[in-house]
């Protein structure tokens, strides 16, 4: 493994107006072509969390993944952030990783927020996704995702040599999370890193939506034994940050506590 270079995009949202928030992320991403490798979009990036999806889903070719390809192609780089989707007759909030080759894979939210009723609009996924750049492994979720400790968990595995392999690297979480419950967002971020040993990453929305509810964003990066290594509250800001795989790797080798697991 190599370093690896991650942008974080904490913003406003346009409420349920697809065509300005394209326009809006597109001037963010193209002023960071050539900085970075990976760039993270808030949960519901071209919407908000709306249940209106009957209005506002798109086919997966539809124009916001095909921007998203636009960009990521145009600017070398790989984008990712959740949109709503209807496929078969279904709603999904769909995170989207999108190649700089135009390829893609996808992770349908698996954890619908009951309480603001996305289970009644929206269908659960019920895979993981866990890819890797550069030797990196990134496991991607999507906000509510967060508070389920088990769906996030090491799967970890011992190869033929008795080498022990975690199974990922980096845990991203994509989020339109209230500021009313800021505070379980950063302790909750903080022990997912700490559980999995791994660099957390929560890249958040700020500003009031069109249900009258307010974010303060407070994006986090989270080294691998719940330091926080960049924090950000209330504020539009792109954020660039080079992880480390040395700190990974001396945390895991010094405090080898995943080989005890269940």
């Amino acid at each position: 493994m190599s370093t690896i270079t991650i942008s974080l995009v904490q913003t406003t949202l346009h409420w349920e107006n697809k065509v300005a928030n394209r326009q809006h992320f597109e001037e963010k991403i193209a002023s960071l072509a050539g900085k970075t490798q990976v760039v993270f979009l808030p949960e519901m990036f071209t919407t908000g969390f709306s249940m209106n999806p009957s209005q506002l889903a798109e086919k997966m070719d539809g124009e916001s993944v095909e921007w998203m390809r636009k960009m990521a192609t145009q600017y070398r780089l790989i984008l990712t952030g959740s949109l709503i989707i209807e496929e078969h007759g279904h709603y999904f909030n769909r995170l989207i990783w999108m190649l700089p080759t135009g390829d893609f894979g996808y992770y349908d939210k698996r954890h619908l927020f009951a309480f603001a009723g996305e289970d009644k609009h929206y269908t659960a996924g019920n895979k993981r996704l866990i890819t890797a750049v550069n030797g990196w492994r990134f496991n991607l979720q999507v906000c509510y995702d967060l508070r389920f400790p088990i769906w996030a968990r090491q799967r970890s595995t011992y190869d033929e040599d008795g080498n022990f392999h975690p199974e990922y690297d980096v845990l991203i979480y994509v989020a339109n999370w209230p500021e009313r419950r800021s505070e379980a967002w950063k302790i909750l971020l903080r022990a997912r890193a700490i559980e999995n040993q791994c660099y957390v990453v929560g890249v958040n929305r700020i500003g009031m939506d069109g249900q009258g509810i307010n974010h303060s964003g407070d994006s986090l990066i989270v080294g691998p034994s719940g330091e926080i290594l960049y924090d950000c509250a209330d504020r539009k800001e792109l954020h660039t940050q080079t992880l480390d795989p040395v700190l990974l790797q001396e945390t895991r080798d010094r405090f080898p506590f995943l080989r005890d697991a269940d």
